[in-house]
């Protein structure tokens, strides 16, 4: 079951780690302890530093205790080793890359040592910690470092190959959002007779988004230089939290039509953000952990599918206003004898509800999907499609939905009024 488990996690993590960190094992009895993971260039090192060591039993050999580097691809085949008996140990296999074991201890009784692997080998590593006796509980604090040497000058990159591109890209989208924010403004500006307060919310939509990926760039600037983010990741966990909450609000409240529909919000329709709002919340909460923590964390896992079910819940809330106002329209359109007008938002309202789905699928299961199947040297594809998807969503939003003069009493003719009329008869019932 815990062999399982291990892969369980292997399969689940997409985003290689970077950071210098600190884990600690008290009285642990499992054989097999992850570490960290991380992608090496032909030029990676991997600093650890190992204190307060712990064993409950020292008579034991401590050769079938100690540390290895292993790829994906090799762990299944050691896993295969250890089913078939042809290794007792995973230290044994000559599929993983011993880094440290115990009997290395230099006096044999240390509780601690210092140790610098050099991998010449490019590929994605996981660091793990072997215990090959079933009734030994291990106790240590663990600070591994890995980094990869950049260039001539062989300065330290401590993020993982595949995403040291990723300050670049996220201070390049930060330009963009920065630049649709003076676009937005202008317009704003342009149309301020036909302004409502929608729109301005849009803005501060993509302000909060432009916050946003600065902060992240500096946060993985700090990371790829230093190995700690400086500060730099709270503020950008302020930002995400509030760029998340404001996005789903956008959207409930554009799928409602409040502001240039009606005035007001149903009670249906607040009842909506009263949910969407708290899982974003939890939502954010979970990320935290998730970001912080070492995947292989006893309860990372947890976290993840918390995030994970959260986050589907607060997707397919935020439809339902969508379809509530496209019913709505449709009952005016046969009672009101506004037709062609109301065909009209019938079908910005549809357009918005397709691309809503689109948006939601290609960022939470396309993403996901290029994440699994990219090779780790190019792991920053997946966070481009991403952002670009984001991106295109922001155009499109704002596109469809900018100020427009807005004349209740437009002259529409008698045929188009008449053709209105005949589509909305023909149309089949549009359903969640």
């Amino acid at each position: 079951m815990e062999i399982l488990r291990v892969v369980l996690l292997l399969s689940l993590i997409c985003v290689t780690l970077c950071e210098i960190r600190t884990t600690v094992i008290r009285s642990d009895p499992r054989s097999i302890i992850p570490i960290d993971e991380f992608g090496f260039t032909h030029t990676g090192r991997l600093e650890l530093n190992v204190s307060g060591i712990s064993v409950s039993n020292p008579k034991l050999d401590r050769s079938k205790v100690g540390f290895f580097l292993v790829t994906r691809e090799s762990w299944l085949h050691v896993l295969q080793q250890l089913e078939e008996s042809e290794v007792a140990c995973p230290l044994d296999s000559v599929l993983v890359k011993r880094v440290y074991t115990l009997n290395s201890l230099s006096p044999p009784n240390s509780e601690s040592f210092g140790s610098l692997y050099v991998e010449t080998d490019s590929d994605q590593y996981t660091l793990v910690l072997a215990n090959c006796y079933e009734d030994l509980k291990l106790s240590m604090k663990i600070h591994s470092a890995m980094y990869n040497l950049e260039g001539k000058s062989k300065q330290r990159d401590y993020l993982s190959a595949g995403r040291t591109v990723l300050p670049k890209v996220y201070f390049a989208l930060a330009i963009v959002y920065c630049c649709l924010c003076v676009f937005w403004v202008v317009i704003l500006y342009r149309k301020r007779l036909t302004v409502f307060r929608i729109h301005l919310f849009m803005l501060s939509v993509v302000l909060l988004k432009s916050l946003n990926l600065v902060c992240e760039a500096e946060d993985k600037s700090y990371i790829k230089k230093t190995g700690s983010a400086h500060g730099w990741d709270v503020v950008f966990y302020i930002f995400s939290f509030l760029k998340g909450i404001t996005l789903f609000t956008l959207i409930v409240l554009i799928g409602t039509g409040w502001s240039f529909l009606k005035p007001y919000l149903q009670d249906r329709e607040k009842k909506v953000l009263i949910i969407v709002i708290p899982l974003q919340v939890i939502a954010n909460v979970a990320q935290v952990v998730i970001d912080e923590t070492s995947p292989f964390a006893q309860d990372w896992l947890t976290w993840k599918q918390l995030f994970l079910l959260v986050d589907v819940v607060c997707c397919c809330a935020v439809l339902f206003p969508i379809v509530w106002s496209i019913k709505n329209l449709r009952e005016a359109a046969r009672s009101d004898g506004k037709a062609a007008v109301n065909l009209m938002k019938l079908t910005l309202f549809r357009h918005y509800y397709v691309v809503v789905i689109c948006y939601i699928y290609f960022t939470r299961v396309v993403v996901y999907a290029l994440e699994t199947i990219t090779s780790y040297r190019y792991l920053w594809t997946s966070v481009v499609a991403a952002e670009l998807a984001t991106l295109a969503f922001y155009v499109f939003t704002a596109y469809k939905f900018q100020p427009q003069p807005h004349n209740p009493y437009f002259a529409i003719d008698d045929d188009e009024e008449e053709a209105a009329v005949e589509q909305l008869k023909l149309e089949d019932e549009f359903e969640l």
